[in-house]
């Protein structure tokens, strides 16, 4: 054996140990978690956009978000997905596959990391898709109604959502040379993805038809028009959905439908725009161009005038469309190629979950939930958690409630079936001797008007597609709830999801967890000295070529 090494003298040890703390404190190297300290403000009087984007910042970077080094980002939004929605899709889909059900998970219920989303916007409780979608779209909290716009523009206000546009995940990605795609099975001009490339003072500005109705516009482009010719970067590299009828001029009929034609009264053919600006890209209206465009060439996939069809209704769609899962698949696989090592951020929404929500209709809800768990599952396994971040979540709730003690394994569509003192089972019955349904809404179409008793089930299906749930309080369409959301993740920087989170904080954990992003608004003087983005970021400065003109 070799001889013992003599062990070094305390003198030794002393030295040794101020070398190496010199050597620490020569080069300062930011906290792993930096405080970042947020003025304390009235509420909500207070809560400027620049408030809501450092109240973000600090949050994100308090559960470090910062220690991140995403190259992509994937933001997957179940619009209107609830947590009974998650909970009851989770059973039906078990179910399907003959289990109980109550052990199944979705796709994404096996990421490590998860939190709490609060939803509301700054003037209401209760929350819509425009002004969810732009907190987590721009980091800052805004209004009900309004499309990535500050809270300081009142809805309906043109000339002040002009003055107040804020800075986009997607526009910044596209600006640093990332690529960036959006895709949703409802329009691409809706609320949700409209967020990621618009601005606009009403969510309903989807195209020049519909602005020139409301007096005071003139001075504002439509969301179709702002989608194509961003100026930010390339644009969108991939662009997948619904909504044709807002991209066509009404002198051309629908290619699909040729009953219908075109709505916009500019003349303006945006998909012919889109295409000019991506010389290489493909377009798809149906599902055979869908299939045979280049797989590595950018996109624009328009597959219904209005929004696409749901799962269970596919049939309808006479030249066939991709489904979610497939829409997602194209998408990655084109901007892995256009993004050439430099990452993309990309937006997947399972839009059809809210319109079912809307309609009463739990069974299209919980299929909708599902068809986005099988898009999860695609995304998940087409990229690594070393490089790339995923989020699922929702931009808020609904009215769904799951109650009355059913049996396990009793079918999440059906009618509660209750444990009985004997060990047996039976029919649940109200104090009225009817049975219900585990699933019900607190308000919409499933209640009579008129003051009428809630309907006897007694002989009806109600795992049937087209049931209604019932309802408390009748109104002709259900509403969305006020509660919080879930957020589940995976990959760099997912590990700061947890807690209670303010929604327009997901912006931030997506950027600081991207080195990419956060440069680029260092670059321009918006972090601190820690290098985390603080400042409320200046769209002009990130622009690389000028706006689209107002109509």
């Amino acid at each position: 054996m070799p001889a013992a090494m003599p062990a070094p003298s305390r003198p030794a040890l002393a030295a040794s140990l101020a070398t190496l703390l010199a050597a620490c404190t020569s080069a300062p190297v930011a906290p792993s978690t930096p405080s970042v300290e947020v003025p304390v403000v009235d509420h909500p009087g207070g809560e400027t956009a620049a408030w809501w984007f450092r109240l973000g910042a600090s949050q994100a970077a308090a559960r470090g978000a910062m220690q991140g080094r995403a190259t992509n980002v994937i933001l997957f939004v179940g619009d209107g997905m609830s947590l009974p929605t998650v909970a009851a899709a989770r059973i039906l889909a078990g179910q399907r596959q003959g289990a109980p059900g109550e052990g199944t998970l979705l796709a994404w219920e096996g990421f490590p990391d998860t939190a709490f989303s609060r939803t509301y916007n700054t003037d209401t409780q209760v929350p819509d898709s425009a002004g969810t979608m732009s907190a987590m779209a721009t980091g800052v909290k805004t209004r009900y109604g309004v499309i990535s716009v500050g809270p300081e523009a009142p809805r309906y206000d043109c000339d002040a959502g002009r003055a107040a546009p804020m800075l986009t995940l997607w526009e910044l990605a596209a600006a640093s040379g990332m690529a960036t795609g959006v895709v949703t099975t409802t329009k691409l001009t809706h609320a949700t993805p409209a967020a990621t490339f618009a601005h606009a003072a009403d969510r309903g500005w989807e195209n020049d038809t519909l602005m020139a109705k409301v007096a005071g516009t003139a001075a504002c482009t439509d969301i179709a028009r702002q989608m194509v010719e961003s100026p930010f970067g390339r644009g969108p590299d991939v662009l997948l959905g619904g909504g044709r009828g807002n991209f066509m001029p009404s002198t051309q009929a629908d290619p699909e439908y040729p009953d219908l034609r075109g709505q916009r009264s500019d003349g303006r053919d945006l998909v012919a725009a889109w295409q000019a600006r991506h010389p290489g890209g493909a377009y798809a209206w149906n599902a055979a161009q869908f299939a045979a465009a280049p797989a590595g060439a950018p996109l624009l996939g328009l597959f219904e005038p209005d929004r696409m069809q749901y799962v269970q209704d596919a049939a309808r769609d006479r030249a066939g469309a991709p489904s979610l899962a497939e829409m997602t698949r194209a998408a990655i696989a084109r901007l892995q190629a256009q993004a050439q090592g430099r990452g993309y951020v990309l937006l997947v929404e399972g839009a059809l979950i809210d319109y079912a929500h809307h309609e009463g209709n739990a069974y299209r809800a919980l299929d909708e939930t599902i068809a986005m768990s099988e898009a999860v599952a695609v995304a998940d396994a087409m990229t690594s958690a070393a490089d790339t971040l995923i989020l699922v979540t929702a931009d808020h709730s609904h009215t769904l409630s799951f109650a009355g003690y059913p049996v396990r394994g009793n079918p999440i569509l059906g009618k509660v079936v209750r444990r009985t003192r004997d060990g047996g089972t039976a029919l649940a019955l109200d104090a009225d001797g009817r049975p219900y349904t585990a699933l019900a809404y607190a308000n919409g179409p499933g209640r009579p008007k008129g003051g009428a008793p809630r309907a006897d089930l007694t002989g009806v299906d109600t795992t049937a597609p087209d049931f209604q749930q019932q309802a408390l309080v009748a109104l002709t369409a259900e509403s969305h709830g006020g509660d919080d959301v879930g957020v589940w993740a995976r990959g760099p920087g997912a590990g700061a999801v947890r807690g209670s989170l303010e929604q327009n904080t997901l912006f931030h954990l997506m950027l600081q967890a991207t080195p990419r992003l956060r440069g680029a608004l260092c670059a321009k003087g918006g972090c601190d000295a820690n290098g985390v983005p603080v400042s409320l970021p200046d769209p002009a400065a990130f622009r690389t070529a000028s706006p689209a003109p107002a109509r």
